[in-house]
């Protein structure tokens, strides 16, 4: 064979090894749901694709951090989100969603609807409004809801009430969203900055909260993740979102001794950066 043809030749089988990987790469990433925590320093941001590509994110932190993470799960192109979760309008979780909405336009927004008194706010109900205008759907959060994304759900769970509209005088922690998702046999379970007393009432309320990777609440904050939740919850593994310098002293040392006391493997984004959580919907895979 001559040179010229075995060029050419060599040149058709080293496309044809490329597109047989590329094949096999979107094979298995179909297949599999991607959760990850993104590492935001002393706040909260959850980025999550589904099997079939549906991008879903959870709080921004914050800073810019969410965003520029955002850059290493997303094609540059793509400036696009399916589904915006605001848990509650505090900076920690909403000042880097107010960034992100300014640079990407979101299909569908998730939130309270409460009000609250600060600059930060405003700013949110600001871009919430531009995000409307590009036609942007609203929904406030209340009990009862389920999102479907392919065969990904996520279940509202708290509030148990719609509180459009009801005005925060502090904390905005316990009315905040809490969901769970749903893939297969697999769940994850968000909780926000809910404290140890909205835990009660989900144990009281008997609330199924059975999930195998655990957001700890109000990263690490000793007034949350009692044991009795822990016990209805019993997850494999905890993910706790916090910044390596912080003030409160999160996650503190009762918080962490539960959660060792229960045998659960915890993940920190102080200490391992951003933790991406894979599932076939039998199996659970980390990688930091």
């Amino acid at each position: 064979m001559k040179p010229k043809y075995l060029l050419i030749f060599a040149g058709f089988l080293f496309l044809l090894d490329i597109f047989l990987w590329a094949e096999v790469f979107n094979l298995n990433k179909s297949q599999n749901l991607r959760v990850n925590f993104l590492d935001v320093g002393q706040g909260d941001s959850i980025f999550i694709e589904t099997p079939q590509h549906h991008q879903i994110l959870i709080d921004g932190g914050a800073n810019l951090s969410a965003l520029q993470k955002m850059s290493s799960f997303m094609p540059f192109f793509d400036r696009t989100i399916d589904l915006v979760i605001l848990s509650h309008p505090e900076k920690d979780h909403m000042q880097g969603l107010i960034d992100i909405l300014q640079r990407y336009k979101a299909d569908y927004i998730l939130w309270t609807g409460v009000k609250k008194q600060d600059p930060e706010y405003y700013a949110w109900l600001d871009v919430l409004t531009k995000q409307k205008n590009k036609g942007a759907k609203i929904i406030i959060a209340e009990y009862g809801q389920r999102i479907t994304a392919g065969n990904v759900f996520i279940d509202t769970l708290y509030p148990f009430e719609n509180i459009e509209g009801n005005e925060l005088k502090s904390s905005a922690n316990d009315a905040g969203i809490v969901s769970r998702l749903i893939f297969g046999k697999n769940s994850f379970l968000f909780t926000g900055d809910m404290s140890g007393n909205l835990e009660k009432k989900f144990v009281v309320e008997d609330i199924n909260v059975d999930s195998d990777v655990l957001k700890v609440a109000h990263h690490g904050s000793k007034y949350s993740t009692f044991e009795e939740f822990l016990q209805n919850v019993s997850p494999e593994i905890a993910i706790i979102s916090v910044g390596a310098e912080n003030s409160y002293g999160h996650p503190t040392p009762e918080t962490l001794q539960r959660l060792e006391k229960f045998g659960i493997k915890i993940f920190r984004t102080d200490k391992d950066g951003t933790i991406e959580i894979y599932s076939d919907g039998e199996n659970i895979y980390t990688r930091k």
